[in-house]
This record gives C-alpha cells, structure tokens and sequence, in this order.
C-alpha cells in the first residue's frame, strides 16, 4: 500500500471519527485471531479502529501497529490514545467506500 500523504490522513481520522473499535489487543498482544479480525474488518469497512487494553507504553503500542500494518497490507492514519486507525481500500472499484480527496 501506498504512504498516505498528511491531507489524506487528515481526512481519515474525521471519517473514523465516529466509528466503534472493530479489533481489540489485549494482553496477548498480535494473535492469528486480531490479524484475521483487522484483516476481515478492513475488507468489509476499508477503516477500523483497534483499541489497546493493556498497553500503555506508546512505543508499544507503535511496535504492534506497526506489526499489525505489515501483516494486513494497510497504512496507519494515527493513533489517538489508546486507539489505532488502520486504512485499507477495497481491491474491486466497484465496491470502495472511501474516496480520497485529490489535493
């Protein structure tokens, strides 16, 4: 995936605004089962929110974002708090939700 330029995040982090955290890190930090969560809700909404339970370190929580975007093939819009935004666009045209603004 491409690197979002900073417009473009911007744009992003207000649609995700308003969205419930669709995959949650626990204590057992990346599983098989948070990647095929994160992997299933970007398919399905293009952009999910991952919340951090037990994380409170933010290099941490860098590190599995990190780990998570390598696995999914998405890019990071940011990270609010406790809280990731991962982005995805839809492979088929025909089924994407999110534009990004041109410039």
């Amino acid at each position: 995936m491409k690197t979002l330029k900073g417009f473009e995040k911007k744009y992003l982090r207000g649609l995700a605004h308003s969205l419930k955290a669709v995959v949650l890190i626990g204590k057992e930090g990346i599983t098989d089962g948070t990647v095929r969560a994160a992997d299933e809700g970007l398919a399905k909404h293009e952009l999910i929110k991952i919340k951090f339970n037990d994380f409170k370190e933010k290099n941490q929580k860098e590190t599995l974002t990190g780990e998570l975007v390598g696995k999914t093939g998405s890019a990071p819009v940011g990270m609010i708090g406790h809280t990731a935004i991962l982005y995805r666009p839809q492979t088929d045209p025909a089924k994407q939700r999110i534009q990004l603004p041109a410039k």
